[in-house]
């Protein structure tokens, strides 16, 4: 996490959610902006398996949902992802998985309302090739992807050093619900957005394309 100076954060605040497709490239995107601009990058995703992973009470509770097969309630994932912008300590942050509906979208905006929403737009096809390749390290959220940007020992994280693992979810036919999912569930959540002006898109086949776009926006906000 880079820290701020004092000055930097007397400056309006940068609060912004990053929405996209599962493998989209919302992770990619993210680290680079955490790492070029100083911003705390929060993925709830890796957050809760990290939780899940150690076995924590949150983790346990999570779990209990996730193995019952129902979702985590909007004002638990609320109350976890208020305490994570707490740990932020005053940085600029970047939300990646949350809100996924309309209520949670309400919910982050009554407490810690966004001034940016980023929307990745990659076509289904290229996506699932994408996951089929990807890999990851879940204590940090690194992600690798064979053939575009690989881990320099394979199957080992680039910094650690620790083995790379593959996301259960990342099977293509559980990749194919997802999409369908996402596009029903958060549509509603992309035109709640852009109806309040804050929704940019970016459009594109690959991370490389997406950035120079991106780079070129948020340049001009922070």
């Amino acid at each position: 996490m880079v820290a701020l100076s004092a000055a930097a954060q007397a400056q309006a605040a940068f609060r912004a959610v990053i929405l996209g497709a599962p493998g989209s490239g919302k992770g990619t995107v993210s680290n680079r902006i955490a790492k070029l601009f100083g911003v705390c990058h929060i993925s709830t995703g890796d957050r809760l398996r990290y939780h899940i992973a150690k076995q924590t009470d949150l983790g346990k509770q999570v779990k209990e949902y996730l193995d019952s097969g129902k979702l985590v309630p909007d004002d638990a994932m609320m109350k976890f992802v208020s305490q994570e912008i707490k740990l932020s300590k005053g940085q600029n942050w970047l939300l990646d998985g949350f809100p996924r509906t309309v209520p949670q979208a309400e919910m982050l905006d009554s407490v810690h309302p966004p001034s940016l929403v980023i929307n990745l737009t990659v076509p289904d096809a290229v996506i699932l090739e994408r996951v089929k390749n990807r890999w990851i390290h879940v204590p940090s959220g690194r992600v690798y992807n064979i053939g575009f940007s690989d881990p320099k020992v394979p199957g080992k994280d680039d910094v650690t050093g620790e083995p790379l693992t593959k996301r259960r979810d990342d099977q293509p036919e559980i990749v194919q619900r997802r999409l369908h999912e996402y596009e029903e569930k958060t549509r509603p959540v992309i035109d709640y957005y852009d109806e309040r002006g804050l929704l940019k898109d970016f459009a594109g086949v690959s991370t490389d394309e997406l950035w120079p776009q991106i780079q070129k926006c948020l340049h001009a906000l922070i």
